[in-house]
């Protein structure tokens, strides 16, 4: 997470406020310390609905959503959720802090110094990620039923990778489940126009399409280009919709041609085509990688040699 400016009220609740680290077109997020209960001196993430979207009930509705949905997902490769609530008319979520980078920055930061990512880091994190999801898809409520979540936004910039080794997956802000928003028929378009699946932009979301959009992030990672380019959103769907990416085998002469089809499975147009789930998906990759190789240990060090100690 970027370093940001201090805030200008410094203490939020139980929590002191210690940097705006990031901002985007719906919350905001700060570093902060925990001043009371169990989590006392630690450091935490603070996630606040953007005040000019207070009033809004559909954005209201849908950080709340996120909050409570991702209190129930307890994996670690999934960022926690310790707590949500309201002060005053502030909606907020409280999370784990990840001191570290997320894969989107590292990619940039990569391009900047001409440099491509080891296969085997690409790949560990492939399968880390599909592992997170594999959770998350499979994930049940309180009562026992299958909540049928769908991400709906896997992208580079939503794994999170510490300096220290831990990745996670976040920001389950615009996720979907069927248990609570129901995903029969037509549904609207949403996440990164990269990243979305032929039936995504047709309007039919599911779990495959959470699917196709890991793919596209694992084919970043390992050629650090993306596989569906254009002048503008509409030229994107369109390749999306219409061409078929670049073999890796052609791009990157280190990734050999078994794992070239692995990765290539899941761009099959026909989602009955590519692998049946995401944990099915991580099992065809994990081959393909050394974990003496690919390990958190050696991630933490491609991190804090890219960004410093």
């Amino acid at each position: 997470m970027s370093q940001g400016g201090k805030p200008a009220t410094r203490t939020f609740a139980h929590y002191e406020l210690q940097a705006l680290v990031g901002r985007g077109g719906m919350a905001e997020v700060f570093r902060a310390v925990d001043l009371a209960g169990p989590r006392a001196g630690h450091k935490v993430a603070i996630k606040r609905l953007l005040p000019e979207l207070a009033q809004q009930p559909q954005y209201v509705e849908m950080f709340v959503g996120e909050a409570d949905l991702s209190r129930m997902l307890h994996h670690p490769n999934i960022i926690e959720v310790y707590e949500a609530g309201t002060v005053g008319e502030k909606y907020y979520m409280v999370m784990e802090y990840i001191d570290g980078r997320d894969l989107g920055q590292i990619l940039k930061r990569c391009r900047e110094r001409k440099i491509l990512l080891p296969v085997d880091f690409a790949v560990f994190l492939g399968v880390v990620l599909l592992e997170a999801l594999a959770y998350a898809h499979s994930a049940r409520g309180p009562s026992g039923k299958p909540l049928g979540i769908v991400h709906c936004d896997i992208s580079p910039s939503n794994l999170f990778i510490s300096r220290v080794g831990e990745i996670k997956l976040g920001d389950f802000g615009i996720a979907k489940a069927h248990a609570r928003d129901g995903l029969e028929g037509v549904t609207p378009v949403w996440g990164k126009a990269y990243y979305l699946s032929p039936e995504a932009l047709a309007g039919h979301t599911d779990q495959a399409a959470d699917l196709w959009a890991a793919t596209v992030t694992l084919y970043e990672l390992l050629c650090n280009e993306r596989p569906f380019t254009g002048a503008d959103p509409d030229q994107v769907c369109r390749a999306i919709r219409l061409a078929r990416p670049t073999s890796l085998f052609e791009r990157r002469l280190d990734v050999s041609s078994e794992l070239d089809g692995v990765i290539m499975r899941g761009f099959a147009r026909d989602p009955s085509e590519r692998y049946r789930d995401a944990a099915r998906f991580a099992e065809a990759l994990r081959p393909h990688f050394d974990d003496l190789i690919g390990n958190p240990m050696a991630i933490a060090a491609v991190v804090r040699g890219l960004f410093g100690a």
